[in-house]
């Protein structure tokens, strides 16, 4: 029994649940979809607490200027560009045997500096908000302070009396371990079996100490919970609930604002942006689309993508059940190569705060997407890791959805011809070259 019914009578009350178990592809367009007027208040917070995080990082940038000497280029702000993918559009047309009108572009978070994914938003500013905290706190920082003073002695020494965890699979972990071990903090990343050995040893090279369990996401990240809990040096960021993490994602889309702009690329009504962005336990995607939606309204259109053997989030709001069910709980083994998607139990803040704000959810096979990594590496010459092609098919099951989803949203031809679709691309930067190679082997063998 799940939750009182079983497995067929779930079956029946939500018909998109067998496709969820018998491993198949699918999508599902949200019939609950709300103005984003009404719904941006389920989510508790609002612009002022996004444009305090920017402001934050902005505090910030010339300490990250100094530490990490990659940003200085960018004055010590971690963005990413964003790039065309008309080659790559034209690639998916062939792939799904149809028209895929509209432009395509990809949002290079995968090449984000410090940590290379998405993750290098909310987890570093999560770390940052704590030092900040704890500086001001000890009068090692003042306002209007220049904060390169924190890459001193004086700052690391009380930072290294503190503790920064976290529980992750791999990317989350990267962000937050390298930043905290940066500052001076005693950093430790509990990580799950799938997580990449890679992942693990590149911590562990910036003096990160790695907790490995054989179970899970959610087994690492309740471990991690339950070892800071005892700690009161200890900041645990928690990933399934982290308000912070969520504000750092957020800030995102004030600065795709300007990159659409600066390119040109209109966003209205009549021309609508499609935002298709993988989902693992929710935070970053949830972020996002959060920020997108307070800086477009309902002209942005966002779309959570998720492997087919971790397909969490759909199932928790789908079902109305949220971080109370698993995809376990429906026998569905959360073993995918996407490890930074590999997530059986959603974050049910994001699961609450976004559920009437996300257009639609969609799952992804293994194999197709390495398929289309081989294929976006051929098309544009880009190398992304499995995680991040997630959100490539998206433009497709969009314009092949028979739900009514277009129709009901005003999606009609003309409003198509003029849409911009954005393929968030996650991470995949750092991975090592032996792996990627593997990776494209595997996609290649996969087109013939």
């Amino acid at each position: 029994m799940i939750h009182g019914k079983t497995l067929d009578e779930w079956r029946q009350i939500h018909p998109e649940i067998r496709d969820l178990t018998d491993l198949r592809e699918c999508a599902w367009f949200n019939p609950a979809i709300a103005p984003a007027a009404q719904a941006l208040g389920d989510a508790g917070l609002g612009i002022g607490d996004v444009a305090d995080a920017s402001a934050r990082l902005q505090r910030f940038a010339s300490y990250i200027r100094r530490a990490f000497p990659e940003t200085a280029d960018s004055g010590g702000i971690i963005e990413s560009p964003l790039l065309p993918a008309a080659a790559f559009r034209q690639a998916l047309e062939r792939r799904y045997g149809m028209a895929l009108p509209g432009r395509l572009w990809l949002k290079a978070d995968s090449h984000l500096p410090i940590s290379g994914s998405i993750k290098a938003r909310g987890g570093i500013y999560e770390v940052l908000k704590h030092a900040e905290e704890l500086a001001l706190a000890h009068g090692l920082l003042h306002p209007g302070d220049d904060y390169a003073k924190l890459d001193g002695p004086e700052a690391r020494a009380l930072f290294g009396r503190h503790r920064v965890a976290v529980g992750s699979t791999g990317n989350l972990g990267l962000s937050i371990g390298i930043m905290a071990a940066k500052l001076g903090f005693q950093a430790t990343v509990h990580m799950s079996s799938d997580a990449r050995q890679w992942k693990k040893d590149k911590l562990r090279a910036h003096g990160v100490t790695v907790a490995e369990y054989d179970s899970d996401y959610s087994a690492a990240v309740e471990q991690g919970r339950k070892q800071a809990a005892g700690d009161p040096s200890c900041h645990f960021v928690d990933d399934e609930n982290s308000v912070h993490l969520f504000l750092g994602y957020a800030v995102a889309a004030e600065r795709l604002k300007v990159q659409l702009a600066e390119a040109g690329v209109r966003v209205d009504a009549d021309h609508p942006l499609f935002a298709y962005l993988p989902c693992g336990v929710g935070g970053g995607p949830g972020g996002v689309a959060f920020g997108l939606k307070l800086a477009f309204g309902d002209a942005v259109h966002c779309l959570f993508a998720e492997p087919t053997h971790s397909p969490c989030m759909m199932l928790g709001v789908l079902t109305g059940l949220h971080d109370r069910i698993s995809v376990q709980d429906f026998g569905i083994d959360n073993r995918t190569a996407a490890d930074g998607l590999a997530v059986g139990r959603p974050s049910g803040f994001v699961g609450r705060a976004m559920q009437r704000l996300i257009d639609g959810y969609y799952t992804v096979d293994d194999d197709e997407l390495f398929l289309l990594l081989a294929m976006l590496e051929q098309a544009e010459g880009l190398r992304l890791e499995p995680s991040a092609l997630a959100g490539a098919p998206g433009i497709a099951r969009v314009q092949d959805e028979n739900q009514g989803y277009r129709q009901r949203m005003g999606l009609d031809a003309e409003r198509l011809a003029r849409a911009t679709h954005l393929i968030w691309a996650t991470g995949g930067s750092m991975v090592p070259e032996a792996e990627m190679d593997d990776y494209l082997r595997r996609g290649r063998g996969l087109t013939g």
